[in-house]
């Protein structure tokens, strides 16, 4: 596929958008609380990729579900799109809480994010050290640098209250005991999530409506790169720092075209241009709802926001079911 010279049109494709989010996750509904992550994984992927592949778009696939010999997932490098329009880059998460969906547990969402082409960073399958807040704030109020004590005290001093009115989201996993227990020292509360850490840092943008006001933590980079799509749209700072466990993981980010293995990426050097984000409620959560069901039909909710200006659109879809 030969990317057009066609200007990105942001405005007239972000309904195209929308309909890719809400597809993934109508296809996922039906294996909400079933136990079987992986069918519900590819119920999102086969719509996700149909819906895809119907927008006048020369898109590439450069935040996916792992490599080419991964497939049938939605791959790093697939092409999609019918080929007739600009050239894009596409991020996306086709079920973002795959074990949240087989559980029935909150926030698992679809999430997708597109721009023009070259606008998003090839972040290789490897960890990324993540921090993000919502906006408001002054540019470098807390960084990376900073130690999870001090993040927590700049971001209080910043708001104007005590450490204690402070609330942190954090991935339950036991790479973060130390974090954790350095947060709680401050007198912070943290809100610990088992998946879905796009939405996690989604929720610092909206701090007055899920209570959220800092999201760090060790996540996967591809969907740090989504997180930055999102708060590049909804406001916000985030910053990430690969983080590599062995050779093969810096083989993948040479293969990616990392060069410098210890560069932070600040939120508009992960996605550099104006892009668009639509993320669609699979299962209840702080954010979206997840998929209603009634006789005869399900319900969406979908978020479809666009960078350029800052607009936030909240969409019900309503459609018969089969």
């Amino acid at each position: 596929m030969t990317a057009s010279t066609e200007i990105f049109q942001d405005r007239m494709l972000s309904l195209g958008l929308a309909r890719v989010s809400e597809a993934a996750a109508m296809a996922s509904a039906k294996l909400i609380g079933r136990g079987d992550e992986k069918s519900a994984d590819q119920a999102a992927v086969n719509a996700m990729r149909e819906q895809l592949n119907l927008l006048d778009i020369a898109g590439v696939v450069v935040i996916g579900e792992g490599e080419r010999d991964e497939a049938p997932m939605l791959y790093i490098g697939e092409e999609v799109g019918t080929g007739n329009g600009p050239g894009v880059d596409i991020a996306l998460d086709p079920l973002e809480g795959t074990t949240l969906t087989a559980k029935d547990m909150p926030n698992a969402l679809t999430v997708i994010a597109m721009g023009p082409r070259g606008s998003m960073l090839h972040a290789p399958d490897v960890y990324m050290d993540k921090l993000a807040i919502g906006p408001g704030y002054a540019d470098g109020v807390v960084s990376l640098e900073m130690s999870p004590r001090e993040r927590v005290e700049a971001l209080a001093k910043a708001k104007g209250c005590g450490p204690d009115n402070i609330t942190v989201c954090i991935l339950e996993r036991p790479r973060h005991e130390e974090v954790i227990a350095e947060v709680r020292s401050t007198g912070a509360a943290i809100r610990l999530i088992t998946d879905g850490d796009v939405a996690g840092v989604m929720h610092c943008a909206e701090a007055a409506t899920t209570g959220i006001d800092m999201y760090m933590g060790e996540g996967g980079a591809p969907e740090g790169v989504l997180a930055a799509a999102a708060l590049k749209c909804m406001g916000g700072q985030m910053w990430g720092r690969l983080v590599f466990r062995n050779a093969d993981e810096r083989g993948r980010a040479e293969k990616a075209g990392i060069e410098d293995f210890d560069r932070i990426y600040a939120r508009d050097e992960m996605v550099t241009q104006d892009v668009i984000f639509a993320a669609t409620g699979v299962t209840d959560g702080n954010l979206l709802p997840g998929i209603r069901r009634e006789v005869g039909y399900l319900t969406a909710e979908t978020i479809l926001m666009r960078s350029k200006t800052g607009s936030v659109r909240r969409m019900s879809y309503r459609n018969p079911t089969a």
